[in-house]
């Protein structure tokens, strides 16, 4: 109550915040490892249920659990934006979370775009793949603009043959 703050313990540690985009990058595939070992492994899937069970889980499964660092930084941006419309603009906090504010939606940012790079890989990954894996495309400096059916018109005698372009 001496100090009611909060922008600037926010502004220190927002920061850190910028590796979660790591988490989220590598969250399907953390998720398909859970799903395929728990049907696997018997083992596996009682021992997960087992720590489901214990009072500290919340009755929260191990995905619902994953799920929370990915939420938590549109969460933390959502809550300061709020936070900033309530507090009057002579706090001596409205600097502080205004640059907390930046600094979040700076690693929201970087999330959002760890995602789409990891869906754009999935993609390529996937086109590599019904191609019969002849043209290695997938790199990560390598981007799907666009896909479909498209015309493709002869110079000569101007018949048309459709083709599905990737570009």
């Amino acid at each position: 109550t001496a100090t009611p703050r909060i922008g600037d313990i926010l502004q220190k540690l927002a920061p850190f915040l910028k590796m979660y985009g790591e988490y989220v990058k590598n969250f399907d595939n953390a998720m398909e490892l859970v799903k395929t070992w728990t049907e696997r492994s018997p083992q596996f899937k009682f021992i997960i249920q087992d720590i489901q069970k214990e009072k500290v889980c919340g009755n929260l499964t191990l995905q619902h659990h994953m799920l929370e660092p990915v939420q938590r930084i549109p969460r933390y941006e959502m809550l300061l934006k709020d936070y900033l419309r309530k507090l009057p603009q002579d706090s001596l906090d409205w600097k502080d979370a205004e640059k907390s504010l930046e600094i979040i939606s700076t690693a929201a940012s970087h999330s959002n775009s760890a995602i789409r790079k990891m869906e754009n890989l999935k993609k390529l990954l996937e086109i590599y793949e019904m191609l019969g894996e002849e043209e290695d495309i997938v790199n990560p400096s390598n981007e799907l603009i666009k896909e479909g059916q498209i015309l493709k018109l002869a110079a000569r005698n101007t018949s048309a043959q459709e083709r599905y372009l990737f570009l």
